[in-house]
């Protein structure tokens, strides 16, 4: 159990010891009432109390509590307080309520690798279906607001995962979703996201194909050899794309050679493009219904900078929504907004250009710019700028 809260303080992710409300959420941290004999300012979620018949027998009193999708047995229910808030459990497939980040193994639960068929049917898969099938802006109000207290309580879990990092090891990797496993910019990218991994960095992206799954690899593969590394490429270079037949099979496929206890990745995914399937090689994965809700937390937690590879109107708009970030320190000091690849942000897609000016005319202000197609000048940005 934690007490929960934000702090504003800038350069640490932290949970502040003042006590709002304390979670439980497993029947061995059922606390025990005050000297009132009150049990007051509790969340519980997922409790079945019919497990604990002496702590129901006890006849405490509840104060200003809340249950989230518990079991409460009847002789429990006069003593929990007119001011205590009940929310039944909600969402058929999902925990309205859940009480932590998903993983690879969870998110794709019931995907036999074996059976390519069995991703249809596996726990993301599912979500998905039942997501589109009630529509992207339901008009089912206890749908709405159980992906809304979904959404909630992924975001209290992800607040638990940041509390042990320092705010700048945060480093993000935005790119295209289209980028190919056989293409040198993925291998770039994941190289980059061994590197800094290895180097104390947790890293973190969109949680999807592409440049997303290259970050997650790469920081997969932290603590292998470079024989190792392109060993496990290879493996996933037989499905080069999403869309072929096998992506996910051989992710799990290097997942299972290569196993990974040591170094951590965030992936925040969504549902709102569910039909670009989830990177397992993210060991954290933050998975919501809101698509503006993830985009906004994952450049607000990326405070020791974010690398943009090559990408299109997506990665566009992340980087204007970084800039205005960090022109208004909405989250703190600015932090590194890192190009790579001089000819695209140059040439092709001349954004790098436009802010250098916008920034010289003091219409951005604070931006820390930088442009390259070196993976040690990349490392090099991100290391420097913690220091």
């Amino acid at each position: 159990m934690r007490n929960f809260d934000k702090s504003g303080e800038k350069g640490k992710f932290v949970v502040m010891s003042q006590k709002l409300y304390t979670k439980i959420d497993e029947l061995v941290e059922l606390p025990s009432p005050d000297a009132d004999g009150i049990i007051s300012r509790y969340v519980f979620q997922y409790i079945d109390f019919k497990k604990a018949p002496q702590y129901v027998a006890a006849k405490h009193i509840f104060s200003d509590c809340c249950f989230m999708g518990c079991i409460i047995p009847t002789e429990m229910e006069e003593e929990i307080g007119q001011d205590c808030l009940i929310f039944p459990k909600m969402g058929k497939l999902y925990q309205a309520f859940a009480t932590k980040l998903y993983s690879g193994e969870t998110l794709y639960s019931g995907y036999d690798p074996s059976d390519e068929e069995s991703y249809n049917t596996c726990f993301d898969s599912q979500v998905y279906t039942d997501y589109m099938k009630k529509g992207k802006r339901c008009s089912d109000l206890l749908e709405t607001l159980a992906r809304s207290l979904h959404d909630r309580a992924i975001s209290d879990a992800m607040d638990t995962f940041l509390s042990h990092f320092d705010a700048k090891q945060m480093v993000a990797v935005m790119g295209g979703h289209s980028l190919l496993r056989t293409d040198d910019s993925f291998r770039q990218v994941a190289l980059i996201s061994k590197n800094l991994t290895e180097l104390g960095k947790v890293m973190a992206s969109g949680g999807g194909p592409g440049a997303m799954e290259a970050t997650h690899f790469g920081a997969w593969m932290a603590g292998r050899s470079s024989a190792e590394f392109d060993k496990a490429l290879e493996i996933l270079k037989a499905a080069p794309s999403f869309r072929d037949n096998g992506w996910l099979r051989t992710a799990f496929e290097v997942m299972a050679a290569y196993p990974q206890t040591t170094f951590r990745s965030l992936g925040i995914p969504t549902w709102f493009y569910g039909h670009e399937p989830s990177t397992p090689f993210a060991t954290d994965i933050a998975k919501y219904f809101m698509n503006s809700l993830r985009e906004d937390i994952l450049l607000s937690i990326s405070r020791g900078g974010v690398i943009f590879s090559p990408g299109s109107a997506g990665t566009l708009q992340e980087i204007f929504q970084d800039a205005a970030l960090n022109h208004y320190e909405s989250v703190g000091q600015s932090g590194p907004m890192i190009f790579l690849g001089t000819d695209y942000y140059t040439k092709e897609v001349p954004v790098y250009p436009l802010l250098e000016s916008l920034h010289e005319k003091g219409i951005y202000k604070g931006l820390l710019l930088s442009i390259t197609d070196s993976n040690e000048e990349v490392i090099n940005t991100i290391i420097s700028f913690s220091e």
